[in-house]
């Protein structure tokens, strides 16, 4: 129902990037901004999601910097490409999303708390799998059809062992097994296909 919903979602991973290639990425820059810089500049992920929406995940893990440059786009909706001197408008809707505590990295001072209070102004605190373990199963089955595979081709006693687990990695976790298990399988998936750290972490508890 969105209005947005003709324009695209564009996501990018803070954490997977150097400060200095996230604000260029993000902002974007002009021809001859940095060494390495390609013909013509390149635009930003601001830019692109114009009049669209922006996923910023693990926001946690930006730096002080780029944390104020963020602040001020999401208050004046104006960028500035690196190596340029020109300000363009854009409207962008912002979801972020982290794993790390952002009150905690508040008061250690690595999150500005400026900025903390420009994101909050909707939160969805979604609980770890392990407390979501009627999930699990959905989850499998997705997972599972990625491999070509359907439920039928997992036993129960697999399921109830991947519902009881903590996954501490999460639904990450939970797809990265799944597909460990699709690999070495013959088509059916049994407990013996279970990767060894899994199966060691259940023993040892």
């Amino acid at each position: 129902e969105s209005s947005r919903r003709n324009f695209p979602f564009i996501a990018i991973n803070c954490a997977s990037l150097p400060s200095t290639l996230l604000e260029s990425e993000l902002f974007g820059y002009d021809e001859g901004a940095f060494t390495g810089a390609k013909k013509g500049g390149k635009l930003g992920y601001f830019e692109m999601a114009h009049k669209a929406t922006l996923f910023l995940d693990e926001i946690g893990d930006i730096n002080p910097e780029t944390q104020a440059k963020l602040l001020r786009v999401l208050e004046e909706k104006e960028i500035m490409r690196l190596g340029s001197e020109e300000i363009i408008s854009v409207d962008v809707r912002i979801i972020a999303a982290t794993n790390r505590n952002l009150k905690e990295l508040v008061k250690s001072g690595d999150f500005r708390l400026d900025l903390y209070y420009r994101l909050n102004t909707l939160i969805i605190n979604i609980p770890p799998l392990r407390k979501r373990e009627n999930d699990i199963p959905s989850l499998i089955k997705s997972f599972l059809e990625n491999e070509n595979l359907s439920d039928e081709n997992i036993s129960t006693d697999v399921v109830e062992f991947l519902k009881s687990f903590s996954w501490y990695g999460n639904v990450r976790e939970l797809r990265n097994c799944i597909e460990y298990m699709s690999s070495i399988s013959n088509g059916y998936i049994k407990m013996k296909h279970l990767p060894e750290y899994i199966l060691e972490e259940a023993n040892d508890k």
